[in-house]
């Protein structure tokens, strides 16, 4: 059970990180459904599924690293630090978005969190590269999703 101990955390750490973030912004998800959204904006109810996988990936990833006895403490430790704040970044931006409302600067957001996966993917790759390229279909999804943003700025201001 030891061994799977830092995977339990870090996924509950992921994933509590999403909930928390939709429990907080719960009452203000509809306005997904009442905006001008781009031709290829996907269905609400995708969201919810794809994050959680993500969440899971990411939670993964970092015990991974937590795990690595492949470097040296230090880098460890920064690669996870940078995670750790891409994921505070990441708690933020429904925050922004939903409850203020506020398109443009979530979509600035958007970008440092996207900045904020890319360093982290470069801190995780000397350590273990499985858990950098865990670290890319969240990278992907985060640049789908500032483009989405974006449009919805330029479509509703």
């Amino acid at each position: 059970m030891n061994k799977f101990r830092p995977y339990i955390i870090s996924i509950v750490i992921s994933l509590g990180t999403g909930i928390l973030s939709a429990l907080l912004t719960r009452g203000n998800m509809n306005l997904y459904e009442e905006i001008a959204t781009p031709a290829i904006a996907p269905p609400a109810i995708l969201f919810p599924i794809v994050w959680t996988i993500l969440y899971v990936l990411m939670g993964i990833s970092a015990a991974i690293i937590y795990n690595s006895d492949a470097s040296s403490p230090e880098m460890r430790t920064k690669a996870l630090f940078t995670y750790g704040v891409s994921l505070v970044v990441n708690f933020f931006w429904s925050i922004i978005f939903f409850n203020m409302r506020s398109y443009l600067l979530a979509f600035i957001w958007l970008v440092l969190l996207w900045a904020l996966i890319i360093k982290t993917i470069v801190e995780y790759k000397p350590i273990n590269k499985t858990a950098a390229y865990l670290q890319i279909p969240y990278l992907l999804w985060v640049t789908f999703a500032g483009y989405l943003n974006l449009s919805i700025y330029l479509l509703n201001r």
